[in-house]
C-alpha cells in the first residue's frame, strides 16, 4: 500500500535522532565482500558461515567492533518484498469494548498482568503510553527517541524492551514507573527484541541483516545469517526469528549462542509467539494463514484465516492465540489445546487492528488502532 507502514518505517530509519547518552559502543558499517566472520561458527543445519572465499557481504548494517559473528547474509536479489499488513475499510457497525484515545498510529502493544500496565507505541510524538490494564485510564507518557512498532515483555513485571527503529537502539523502559533505561545502540533498525528465561536478549535489526545477543547490557554476539530479520519469540531457552525477505524461521540457542536450524514459514510471515506445549505460531500475513512450528524447527500445522493476519499474542491461562486481521477489522481466537488451531471466537475491532496484547489473569483483550488512534479494550467472554 502506497502509505504503508514498511515504507514509512524505511524513511524513518534515515531520520537524524536526537538521542539521550548512549554506552560506549561504535558501530561499524561493513559493505565488502569476503568479510569473515571474527569467530569459528559450531555446525550447524542451517548456518552460513562466512569464510574468506565466499564474496556475500556478511552483513549491510551496522556491527560494533570486537564482537563475534556469525553467518553470512544470504543473495537478496530475487527475494520478495516483506510483507504488508491489509489496509482494513471504515468500520459499518460498532466494535466491541470501549475505546482509550492515546494518539496518532498506536502500533506494538504489550499487557502485563503482575503491574498491571498496558504499554503502546504511538508517533507525533514518539511515546510509550502506559495504561492501567483495569481502568484503561492512562497512567503516564515515556517519550522515546524515535518510531517503534514491536513491544515484548522482557519478562512478567517488565521491563518493555522496546526497539527503537529510527535510532538503531534498544530501551527498556521499567513498569509500572515508566523510566527509560539508557540506550544501547543494537544495529540497523532493530524491529523487534525479545528475552530467553535465562536472561539473554535477541533483538532483530531489520534492516541490518543482523541480530545482536545482549546480556545485560553487554553485546555479546551478532548472528548474520539473515536478510530482514523481525518477528522474535522464545520457546525456553531456545529463540525463534521470522525473516521476512527468506520468509522462514530460524532458532537460535540462547544458552550456545549458535544456530539451531531453519525452515520455510509461509508466503510472508511477519509476527511470531510460542505458546505453553513449546510450540512457535506464526502469522503469515501474506499467506492469509496461522502456521505451527516445532523447536528442531519443522512446520507441524497451519489454518486459514484471511484478511492479512498481523499482530499476535497468546494466553497461557486459557491456551488461546488470538490473531489481529489486518484487513477485516477482526480479531480471532483460536484454541491450542490440539496441534492444529481451532477458531473459536471472534471480535470486532476498530479500522486497521494491526496488534493485540492479552492480559492473562482477566483474559481482556487491548487492541492498538492504527487508524483511530485507539486502545480498544475488550473482555471477550463477555
Amino acid at each position: 500500500m502506497a502509505n504503508s507502514l514498511h515504507a514509512r518505517h524505511r524513511r524513518d530509519s534515515g531520520y537524524t535522532i536526537g538521542m539521550r547518552r548512549l554506552p560506549l559502543l561504535v558501530a561499524a558499517v561493513l559493505f565488502v565482500g569476503g568479510c569473515s566472520s571474527t569467530t569459528e561458527p559450531e555446525e550447524s543445519s542451517s548456518a552460513s558461515s562466512s569464510t574468506a572465499t565466499q564474496t556475500t557481504p556478511t552483513t549491510t548494517g551496522l556491527l560494533p567492533p570486537g564482537v563475534p559473528t556469525e553467518g553470512s547474509r544470504p543473495p537478496a536479489d530475487n527475494l520478495p518484498p516483506a510483507a504488508e499488513p491489509q489496509r482494513a475499510p471504515a468500520l459499518t457497525g460498532p466494535a466491541s469494548g470501549m475505546q482509550v484515545p492515546v494518539g496518532d498510529s498506536p502500533e506494538g502493544i504489550v499487557a502485563d498482568e503482575q503491574t498491571r500496565t498496558v504499554a503502546v507505541a504511538k508517533r507525533n510524538p514518539d511515546e510509550l503510553v502506559l495504561i492501567n490494564a483495569d481502568t484503561g485510564v492512562v497512567t503516564g507518557r515515556t517519550p522515546l527517541p524515535g518510531a517503534v512498532r514491536h513491544l515484548q515483555l522482557a519478562k512478567p513485571g517488565g521491563p518493555v524492551l522496546v526497539p527503537v527503529e529510527s535510532a538503531n537502539a534498544l530501551v527498556r523502559v521499567d513498569l509500572p514507573s515508566g523510566r527509560a533505561e539508557q540506550q544501547i545502540i543494537t544495529g540497523t533498525v532493530p524491529h523487534d527484541a525479545s528475552e530467553a528465561p535465562n536472561g539473554t536478549v535477541f533483538v532483530a535489526n531489520e534492516l541490518g541483516g543482523t541480530t545482536t545477543v545482549l546480556r545485560g547490557d553487554d553485546i555479546v554476539k551478532v548472528f548474520t545469517d539473515s536478510v530482514q530479520p523481525a518477528g522474535m519469540a522464545p520457546v525456553g531457552n531456545l529463540m525463534g526469528m521470522l525473516d521476512v525477505r527468506k520468509n522462514d524461521l530460524t532458532v537460535y540457542d540462547a544458552d550456545k549462542l549458535t544456530i539451531v536450524g531453519s525452515t520455510p514459514a509461509g508466503d510472508g510471515p511477519t509476527h511470531l509467539v510460542a505458546d505453553k506445549h513449546g510450540r512457535y505460531i506464526a502469522a503469515d500475513t501474506r499467506g492469509d494463514a496461522v502456521r505451527v512450528f516445532s523447536t528442531e524447527p519443522r512446520a507441524l500445522s497451519e489454518i486459514a484465516q484471511p484478511g492479512g493476519p498481523y499482530g499476535i499474542t497468546y494466553d497461557p491461562a486459557r491456551d488461546i492465540l488470538w490473531v489481529a486481521s489486518s484487513g477485516t477489522n477482526e480479531v480471532v481466537g483460536y484454541d491450542m489445546a490440539t496441534e492444529t488451531p481451532r477458531e473459536v471466537k471472534r471480535v470486532a475491532t476498530v479500522q486497521n487492528p494491526y496488534t493485540v496484547a492479552v492480559d492473562p489473569l482477566t483474559g481482556r483483550l487491548f487492541i492498538a488502532g492504527v487508524t483511530a488512534g485507539v486502545v480498544q479494550i475488550v473482555d471477550p467472554a463477555a
